[in-house]
């Protein structure tokens, strides 16, 4: 068996390992009860993705006690979490904040990382800033360094999802002064003194926070990598996330798509199931035509992720497959919720959870418009930039 095809039965393995973990135990009614129950606390099937399944080790190389699937891990499994619509902190703690403690090895990454895996901790990472608008370096959250060597860190940060959850903040701040200075990130324990949190529920049935961190000092031992040097690791870490809920659309997408099909093939008027209106049936095709496409695209930045090093053909890939899951999720979305009635968006039917999930993807990591805008400024670099080549062959 090569090496590749060993992976995708690994792959296949921890699928259908989840979705049974999730069929037996996160249904729609236990969902509901587990995340009214879960204010500061991880939802219990947090517990259980480490214990039962220890898939949280899945994505880590082999080296630090994982199967060194990578992001290859995180693609498989999204989908299936997005199709329970599970709200556990996957993309926070094991996407971004595991992805980021595994690039910047040391003692303190190290045993958080192991932490993570038996379910004893968890991240959030605070980026977002009240000003800010899904530009990547626009940070103001100030980190200077004490004259005793100790770092301080003061700012805010806005809408940081599962941060009611986390046991420690993965943060990003400019270091030196004004907006000269580079972007650092820094691991901040959640009990830390100056740390300040303001909680509440997400649409989607999630948790997230608005965070202060006034006069907040740290060790020396609290920054990951190179101070000022992190630009490059946290766009990398937000076009992963990207991709992330790109495939996790694809989960909640085809829920919904199954969900409108049963639907409408149940539904009768005038004697006949409406499955059989005409005009419906296109309505179908439509949606069903832009989830394949929010799938192949998803599929096709994978595999660039996976061959490349290039931060520019990365950022074009995640971009182009961001917008195909934003059309995909505003067309799957608003057909199956006229192709059900008032009842689509009511607060029983499972069916009006998935859309304003679905509906929260869409903007999520920058709305399509940030994104066209993000590929536009990449194809006219690329553009310049090949005259420059030509001419020195």
């Amino acid at each position: 068996m090569t090496p590749l095809a060993k992976q995708d039965d690994t792959l296949a393995m921890l699928r259908d390992s989840l979705a049974r973990y999730l069929d037996d135990h996160h249904g729609f009614e236990q969902r509901l009860h587990a995340l009214a129950a879960a204010d500061d606390a991880p939802p219990p099937f947090w517990q259980g993705l480490a214990r039962d399944l220890d898939l949280l080790s899945a994505a880590l190389p082999e080296a630090q006690g994982g199967l060194g699937l990578g992001l290859a891990a995180h693609l498989a499994l999204m989908p299936t979490l997005g199709g329970a619509l599970a709200a556990e902190p996957y993309l926070s703690t094991l996407v971004i904040g595991a992805g980021l403690l595994q690039r910047h090895p040391g003692a303190q990454a190290d045993e958080l990382l192991a932490r993570v895996v038996a379910g004893q901790a968890v991240l959030a990472f605070a980026h977002d800033e009240p000003h800010s608008r899904h530009t990547r370096d626009d940070v103001r959250t100030q980190l200077a360094r004490e004259p005793d060597g100790r770092l301080r860190l003061d700012g805010r940060k806005a809408v940081v999802r599962a941060a009611p959850w986390a046991s420690h903040f993965i943060v990003t701040a400019r270091s030196g002064c004004g907006e000269d200075g580079g972007l650092s990130l820094v691991v901040v324990p959640k009990a830390a003194p100056g740390v300040q949190l303001r909680g509440y529920p997400t649409h989607d049935g999630g948790r997230a926070a608005d965070i202060v961190f006034e006069a907040v000092r740290l060790g020396s031992d609290a920054l990951l990598g190179a101070e000022g040097g992190a630009l490059p690791q946290i766009e990398q870490a937000l076009d992963e996330a990207t991709l992330a809920i790109c495939a996790e659309s694809i989960g909640v997408l085809r829920r919904l798509m199954r969900d409108t099909l049963d639907y409408v093939r149940q539904r009768k008027q005038f004697g006949v199931p409406i499955s059989s209106f005409q005009v419906l049936q296109h309505r179908l095709a439509d949606m069903h035509m832009a989830l394949e496409q929010a799938d192949a695209r998803t599929a096709i930045a994978g595999e660039t992720l996976a061959t490349t090093q290039s931060p520019q053909a990365r950022a074009r890939a995640v971009s182009s497959a961001k917008v195909a899951v934003a059309k995909a999720c505003r067309a799957v979305g608003q057909g199956a919720v006229q192709l059900h009635g008032g009842m689509g968006m009511t607060e029983e039917l499972a069916l009006g959870h998935y859309v304003r999930r679905a509906t929260l993807i869409e903007g999520q990591f920058g709305p399509p418009a940030w994104h066209l805008r993000r590929v536009a400024q990449l194809q006219r670099q690329r553009r310049q930039q090949a005259p420059l080549s030509a001419g020195m062959r």
